[in-house]
């Protein structure tokens, strides 16, 4: 079994079976041992180039890696808010690429992000808003923050009121 290919084609087997029988997938009873602890998932799909959906948990809900592929690419798929469900003779113009975090940690300076290797979490009380890292267009610290900031809802809020988090992500493509 090739790990690097095993969360994407997890991923898209979810989607597939969701969208045509309306069913979560049971996982496989063996996959690589990495995907057996807990950590948060981001599941993201691109068509032709432009993103269709992304869900994700930056702390784990499920009690593993591949429970938490299952349920956030079928999440992907179908709720994200800022597009329409997918429909089943999409996905094979969809890409697939499955981002496993790191435990966030608190930073104290700006100085300690780079948005090409961490990805960002800002909150302030029970608002919070997340970038992934490496994001095409995201190129400096602030940009990642600002980005943050408008998913939370806390755009108005200075950068030394927040409390700031920093992750890494390992990312597997199709």
């Amino acid at each position: 079994m090739d790990k690097e290919k095993f969360p994407p084609r997890l991923a898209r087997e979810a989607i597939r079976v969701y969208l045509r029988e309306k069913r979560e997938i049971s996982p496989p009873t063996e996959f690589p041992k990495e995907f057996q602890k807990k950590a948060g998932v981001f599941v993201s799909l691109h068509k032709r180039g432009r993103l269709r959906g992304c869900i994700g948990t930056y702390l784990p809900t499920k009690e593993n890696v591949v429970y938490e592929i299952i349920k956030n690419a079928i999440s992907a798929a179908t709720q994200d808010p800022r597009f329409p469900p997918m429909e089943k003779d999409e996905l094979r113009d969809v890409d697939i690429s499955v981002d496993i975090l790191s435990q966030p940690e608190q930073i104290y300076s700006e100085d300690d992000l780079n948005p090409k290797k961490y990805g960002v979490i800002v909150s302030k009380g029970w608002r919070k808003g997340l970038l992934l890292p490496d994001l095409e267009g995201v190129d400096t610290v602030e940009r990642q923050i600002e980005i943050a900031k408008q998913k939370a809802g806390l755009w108005e809020i200075s950068n030394r009121d927040l409390e700031i988090q920093r992750f890494t992500v390992t990312r597997y493509k199709e």
